[in-house]
């Protein structure tokens, strides 16, 4: 009986976080005005050869581009959805386009990937 209340009460505890979870990016200012971040406030960026819902960074891209990536049971919410790769994997999607972060960014609020191959953009929210 005791390991029932106890299991109870731990998918109470627990089931209020799973509800609210942070969002994958937020808001914050960078050299070029505000832009999406990640939870460490890294750079986000979109690019030009994806469509909405659709990546087409892989490989030597994704190594340079690499993805925001969700974690498992992370569901959408709001103007953030999710992208599935052909990997399986799933990443996050700012209305519809795919966020990356990029690879020369070395601190916070850097935005050396904006403009890059004349495809690649800071997120904006």
């Amino acid at each position: 009986m005791m390991r029932t209340h106890i299991g109870l009460a731990a998918a109470l505890v627990l089931a209020p976080t799973a509800a609210f979870a942070a969002p994958p990016a937020m808001e914050a200012e960078t050299g070029m005005g505000p832009a999406l971040v990640d939870e460490h406030g890294m750079t986000l960026y979109t690019y030009d050869k994806d469509t909405m819902g659709v990546t087409n960074c892989y490989d030597k891209c994704a190594v340079n581009w690499p993805p925001l990536m969700a974690g498992d049971g992370a569901a959408p919410e709001g103007d953030y959805t999710l992208v599935e790769r052909k990997d399986g994997g799933m990443m996050w999607a700012y209305k519809g386009m795919p966020l990356y972060l990029w690879i020369k960014d070395e601190k916070p609020g850097d935005t050396t990937g904006d403009g890059v191959g004349g495809v690649w953009h800071v997120a904006k929210p």
